[in-house]
């Protein structure tokens, strides 16, 4: 590596280590939360890599990018992570923990490669990121390293101390996971957004037969941190017609935002002097002019709850 923060880092120099480090933190972070599938856990590894890179720079040989190395040292200690959470998920709902990723972080991604930029956005979306987590946790790794990331099988064996074959064995597995709890990403298109306007226009005039015909009929709701789930029109339906506001949506401000790369809304209510406050945020999955899946969290502000959409997903919106 040509430059003279390297040294400068190795000798002591925190500030060149944070301009070192600076270009590759927004990367590393979507990486730990792929792994992790929490943005605070992602939050906490990031600081986590951090220290551990500034304390073994002297071990970074520079026979590789910088960034692969720090991809290393992320991948590990994201899996310390895994390893110690209470249980491995086996199904959709045991997932309490997963929580939504704000698109102007991904926004912040680099983007010399339009086509590679895509790629990573994809691989952030919320079906995604949910399959992931049903996965072992080096398998996970292993997907996330060859197929994000387009590592060798050879590099990441040698990270995970593992054989060749073996690597090869768990990505198929992995893939053949994927494939049956995963539906592959699409573009947005203009009826996706005019699907959305719709809901939000449904929502504002309390209006839930307009509602209702927006939602597939086997269309799902979930919201994590709660393993509670709403299956079909009619019992999502039944939800928001009795839950939120106790029904009174029109209290309930709705603006369009994204979030996992997918449309979604931030829904604000008011504090007690009137002034909006967030509530929550809906990540929507749409398909053929309907709503197929909406993921639901609330917001950091008034959870109790640690499991919560961040104050990050919030910024800059203004409910009218």
């Amino acid at each position: 590596m040509n430059t003279p923060l390297l040294p400068a880092a190795r000798a002591g120099d925190q500030d060149a280590f944070r301009q070192l480090l600076g270009p590759h933190l927004a990367l590393l972070h979507v990486h730990c939360y792929r792994m992790l599938g929490s943005y605070h856990d992602a939050e906490e590894a990031l600081q986590d890599v951090q220290l551990r890179a500034w304390r073994s720079l002297d071990t970074y040989a520079e026979r590789a990018p910088l960034m692969h190395w720090l991809y290393r040292i992320a991948t590990t200690t994201c899996l310390k992570i895994i390893n110690a959470r209470a249980k491995q998920p086996a199904a959709v709902a045991d997932i309490d923990y997963l929580e939504p990723y704000p698109d102007r972080l991904l926004d912040a991604l680099p983007d010399t490669d339009p086509a590679a930029l895509a790629e990573r956005r994809e691989s952030v979306s919320l079906a995604f990121i949910t399959a992931l987590q049903l996965l072992p946790a080096t398998q996970r790794a292993v997907l996330i390293l060859r197929e994000v990331l387009a590592w060798s099988a050879v590099e990441v064996a040698d990270l995970l101390e593992a054989t060749v074959p073996a690597v090869n064995s768990m990505l198929q597995r992995a893939r053949a996971t994927l494939r049956d709890t995963a539906p592959s990403p699409r573009p947005l298109t203009g009826a996706d957004h005019r699907v959305l306007t719709r809901f939000i226009d449904a929502w504002h005039r309390r209006d839930i037969a307009g509602l209702t015909a927006l939602l597939r009929e086997d269309a799902e709701l979930r919201m994590p941190p709660e393993t509670m789930e709403f299956l079909g029109r009619d019992a999502v339906i039944g939800f928001f017609a009795a839950v939120p506001a106790e029904g009174r949506l029109e209290t309930i401000r709705l603006v369009p935002t994204r979030a996992n790369g997918q449309l979604a809304v931030a829904a604000f209510d008011t504090d007690e002097s009137g002034a909006p406050r967030p509530y929550g945020l809906m990540v929507f999955d749409l398909d053929d002019n309907a709503v197929v899946r909406i993921t639901g969290f609330p917001s950091c502000e008034l959870s109790q709850n640690p499991r919560c959409a961040p104050s990050e997903v919030f910024t800059g919106l203004s409910p009218v």
